[in-house]
């Protein structure tokens, strides 16, 4: 704050001081001051030390920056975190930019959307996206009205590098019960992501190593589930009309035919029809994890179905459950592993998975 001489008054602590418009810090060589404009020069010095192993200073920091984030009108501050955590990963941009409140919102799709259209930093922006609506901040929904959720599609619809699509399915899978009625405007494009990550998966086309497959088979089983716990009328026709075409036929077989094994028959297929259930007035009563549970509650997979049967465990049933199926994807070891691969066994194969690979195609799940 100015004190009364016009100066600059320091808000001191252990080594480390900030003031309204500019920062100090306590180094080997003594005080140093920086002198720095209101948003861009003093939240990028701020920066340097927000991820500090001092918890005081680093406390410090993100109160800083808070305060600047809250009188942030043109974007700048919240344009310097973005690309503070595209260049670093920090987890501490994580927690500060999913902490903002509408309007601040606005900028902050702004730059997602324009660094996800920028190949250099599209994966590093998915993975931050990411992160973000897995706190499901209070404006998310307003993403299905913005341009970066068309960007995401085009990404997942274009894109060739293959840890890229596996994460942005990942974003896609996190987001649809977030913003149901994004379904209206875009469910074709929905079922275009679906069936080309599913051609993708069976014909490998970039020649992709074996455990990235495995990773986008297991996105787009995910995805399956998704589109058809949410859309079962459309999505069986979409899936009736895609799959009747012969070159399709392979990819049914092989993709699409061992996934519709384990569902059961969605109640809406006898009751619903394909305009209620684009209808945005449908999805006023749920909340995203009613959604998530209705989805769950048509898989015959014990792993997708596992969140039914924890919220319904004190639910009684006359009628019997079905055996538990085996799991149409390989279970993958995570754990910490002293040799440089690790190996997959499936059906009597063995890959050997890679775990640099491994953690960057799971690079946020």
């Amino acid at each position: 704050m100015l004190d009364p001489g016009g100066g600059v008054r320091l808000l001191r602590g252990a080594g480390f001081c900030v003031a309204q418009y500019g920062c100090a810090l306590h180094g080997s060589t003594g005080l140093k001051v920086f002198t720095m404009s209101r948003e861009q020069v003093s939240i990028s010095e701020l920066l340097l030390s927000l991820d500090s192993s001092e918890l005081q200073e680093a406390e410090q920091v993100r109160a800083a920056v808070n305060q600047q984030l809250s009188a942030d009108r043109g974007g700048a501050v919240l344009s310097s975190l973005v690309e503070y955590y595209l260049d670093s990963s920090s987890s501490q941009v994580v927690l500060l930019l999913s902490s903002i409140r509408e309007p601040h919102h606005k900028p902050l799709l702004e730059k997602l959307n324009e660094s996800l259209n920028r190949p250099g930093s599209r994966l590093a922006a998915l993975t931050l996206l990411g992160h973000l609506i897995r706190k499901q901040p209070p404006w998310v929904h307003h993403i299905s009205r913005s341009a970066l959720l068309p960007s995401l599609l085009r990404c997942l619809k274009t894109d060739s590098d293959v840890v890229v699509l596996i994460t942005a399915v990942l974003v896609l899978i996190t987001l649809l019960p977030m913003i149901p009625q994004a379904g209206k405007q875009h469910i074709y494009d929905f079922f275009d992501v679906f069936g080309r990550l599913a051609s993708w998966s069976y014909r490998n086309p970039g020649h992709v190593p074996v455990v990235h497959l495995v990773h986008l088979h297991a996105g787009v089983y995910s995805l399956f589930h998704r589109l058809y716990g949410m859309f079962p009328c459309n999505f069986i026709s979409y899936l009736r009309l895609h799959y009747s075409m012969k070159e399709n036929l392979d990819t049914f077989q092989e993709i699409i035919k061992p996934m519709l094994e384990h569902v059961r028959v969605h109640p809406e297929l006898v009751t619903g029809t394909q305009d209620y259930e684009l209808d945005p007035s449908r999805w006023r009563c749920y909340e995203v994890h009613d959604i998530v549970i209705e989805c769950s509650r048509v898989s015959l997979d014990p792993l997708e179905s596992s969140c039914e049967e924890d919220v319904y465990s004190s639910s009684s049933s006359s009628s019997p459950r079905p055996p538990p199926l085996p799991s149409l994807l390989p279970l993958l070891d995570l754990s910490p592993s002293p040799h440089s691969s690790e190996t997959l066994s499936s059906s009597g194969s063995e890959l050997t998975v890679d775990p640099s690979a491994q953690s960057a195609a799971l690079r946020y799940v």
